[in-house]
Formats: structure tokens, C-alpha cells, sequence
């Protein structure tokens, strides 16, 4: 199977220019399924039923989320109706919504996507090692399900990499959001999952991790809050990352970062 993740929306720019290349991406990769994190995709915090929807129109199979998840009350109309809106399941128990479904792909394929969020220098939330576990006991790679997807929201280089060491051999891919950075660490694990720390944001790099960059740097230098954040509305790039699997095991054959736009070094896989 052809999968493609992309990362953070960021605000009007981020979710505008991602919506504009989905169909595109779509058809130029061949892609069977993709998911795209959308938790800052409504003014740079949270995301709406009708991005949501409009993110899906454009080509996306998942919207998947993080701490920013509930920000607007919006959602909350929605997300216990729509099974391809997902927050992170280790949110409490009661939380409206799930964090993880299996989807239909093309010629017949099951998709697991599990979303998750990370604890060290983020909300104290319940373990998703054993969340992730509890939910890979129903579900086995290359058995009940084809393929395997899991979005790590972390703040934490280190618990996501000991995420996806965590998980290598047992999910197709484990990829990381919510520093907004891409990282240089695409690799396929001993085991055969695929895993990336960060797979970057859609939004303007000529920003702070997507804000613009003068109350950020106000913040730094003086200590003090003087406006509210507001994202960066210049162009902006898309950046994901795209993974091969083997349809008999469904565990990785290539990963490769998709980056298209104005500010970091542009990259297409080739298939």
C-alpha cells in the first residue's frame, strides 16, 4: 500500500495550501490512503467540522488531532459522529470522540489509524504505551488489518523514538507531530516499521513553528505577553512523509518526506 501522512495544519495558509495539493498528491503518488494531522488547523489552534470536511472533500481518509484537539467547541458537535475525526486515545476515558478506527482502502484493504499524545512537557494524560497496546491485542499487522498508521503527538524527540522502537514489528508506521519541524530522520526500523520524529507542518516557515514571528520573539526577549499568537499567513509548504508497505506483511518498504513549497528544499518521491 501507497500512505501518505501530513503534518500539522497550520491556520488559513497551512490548511489552504495542503487542500490545494491533496488531489494532486493523490494522483501523482498513487496513493491507497492518507491521514493529516489538522489539530491547528482553525487559526492556529484546534480545527472545525467544516475544515474538517473540507480537508476530507480534498482527498484526506483521516483527520487526526492532539493537546489542540478541543480548542474549538465546534468540534464537539461533530467528532462523536464522525469516525474519521480522531483526538488522542489516551485522552481520559469519557472524552468525546475515539482515537482510533479502521477505515476501507482500495481492493478490499483495512487501515488501523491510532492517534496518541506524548507526556513529557505535555498534558498528563493516561500511558499510550499501554493505550497503543490495549488496541493492538484486537488488531494484528498483516492479519485483521493491512496496514497500520500511528500519529504520535509529542513534544519529546526521545518518547517518540522510544514510541516507535516501541512499536517496531507490530505497526506499519509511527510518525510524529507537534513541533511543527520536519526532521531529517526518515528510516525503516529492524522489525519493519517505518518512522519519522516529525513529520513537519503545513504552514509558512517563514514564521515561529507557524506563528508570525513578532509576538513569539516579543515573548523571548521581554518575558512578557503583549498580543494574542496569530499564524503566519505567507505562502506556505506542505510537508509529509509518504511509506511503501508490503501488502503480504504490511510492515515498510520505503520512506521518503514530501515537501512541496516556497521555503524548505522542495521533495517528491518518485513511483
Amino acid at each position: 500500500m501507497r500512505l501518505l501522512f501530513l503534518g500539522d495544519l497550520m491556520g488559513r495558509a497551512g490548511r489552504t495550501a495542503a487542500i490545494d495539493a491533496l488531489p494532486d498528491l493523490r494522483e501523482k503518488l498513487k496513493l491507497d490512503f492518507v491521514v493529516v494531522n489538522a489539530e491547528n488547523a482553525a487559526s492556529g489552534f484546534g480545527t472545525t467540522g467544516k475544515i474538517a470536511g473540507a480537508v476530507i472533500q480534498a482527498g484526506a481518509d483521516v483527520i487526526s488531532g492532539g493537546n489542540h484537539t478541543f480548542d474549538q467547541k465546534d468540534i464537539l458537535s461533530v467528532i462523536d459522529n464522525d469516525n474519521r475525526i480522531l483526538r488522542p486515545i489516551n485522552y481520559p476515558e469519557g472524552t468525546p470522540g475515539r482515537g482510533y478506527a479502521v477505515y476501507d482502502a482500495p481492493r478490499g484493504k483495512k487501515v488501523l489509524v491510532i492517534n496518541a499524545m506524548g507526556r513529557v512537557f505535555m498534558n498528563a494524560l493516561e500511558c499510550p504505551f499501554r493505550a497503543i497496546d490495549k488496541v493492538l491485542t484486537k488488531y494484528r499487522l498483516g492479519v485483521t488489518v493491512n496496514a497500520i498508521i500511528v500519529d504520535f503527538h509529542g513534544e519529546a524527540t526521545s518518547e517518540k523514538m522510544a514510541m516507535g522502537q516501541y512499536l517496531d514489528g507490530r505497526v506499519s508506521f509511527v510518525v510524529g507531530t507537534h513541533s511543527h519541524i520536519p526532521t531529517a530522520d526518515c528510516q525503516i526500523f529492524d522489525k519493519g516499521t517505518a518512522y519519522q520524529t516529525d513529520a513537519g507542518m503545513c504552514g509558512d516557515y517563514n514564521s515561529v513553528i507557524g506563528m508570525d514571528k513578532a509576538e513569539p520573539i516579543s515573548r523571548f526577549v521581554s518575558r512578557m505577553n503583549k498580543e494574542r499568537f496569530s499564524p503566519a499567513g505567507g505562502d506556505a509548504t506542505v510537508c509529509g512523509t509518504f511509506v511503501e508497505t508490503d501488502d503480504r506483511t504490511g510492515l515498510a518498504k520505503r520512506i521518503e518526506p514530501v515537501r512541496l513549497g516556497p521555503r524548505l528544499m522542495e521533495h517528491m518521491p518518485e513511483v
